[in-house]
């Protein structure tokens, strides 16, 4: 049974409707956001780093990031957004980035040193973001959990 390693939650910057979370030694990561950022596209991988599109344009996301020794269960709730994928990281850690702003201050630990792993995100209030974003910024509104496990 998979056990629970850490578990972080971090306030993300998002503008023009997307943010990153990217290998915090940038050296590893070969195109840096936000070049190559698809936004139709829930989730997608580059080498080093995590793209993801947000239902709002400009406010601040919940990111909370859980580390696992092996594959958990998916979290319990009504989830909007569901996506998979796999990230190398060189350093260990992530920072999230977010398009206009660049990078946060916050380094994001998964592990001691370098690693592949799968990556599961889950997320909600995406549809409440949109209606109450026609009406002025709004944080916090839009949920995200990452969960990490390393790749055997």
């Amino acid at each position: 049974m998979a056990e629970l390693v850490s578990r972080q939650q971090y306030p993300v910057d998002v503008d023009h409707g997307g943010f990153a979370l990217e290998d915090a030694d940038d050296r590893h990561v070969p195109v840096r956001f936000p070049e190559g950022f698809e936004p139709d596209a829930f989730l997608s991988a580059h080498p080093g780093r995590l793209d993801f599109t947000s239902a709002g344009h400009t406010h601040t996301a919940d990111v909370t990031v859980e580390v696992w020794d092996a594959e958990p269960s998916v979290p319990s709730g009504a989830w909007e957004e569901s996506a998979a994928t796999r990230l190398s990281c060189s350093s260990g850690e992530l920072r999230a980035r977010s398009i206009t702003g660049g990078p946060m201050p916050e380094l994001i630990p998964l592990s001691d040193g370098p690693g592949t792993w799968y990556v599961r995100v889950v997320c909600t209030g995406r549809r409440e973001l949109a209606a109450l974003a026609e009406e002025g910024a709004v944080d916090g509104v839009e949920r995200y959990v990452a969960q990490f496990w390393p790749q055997s």
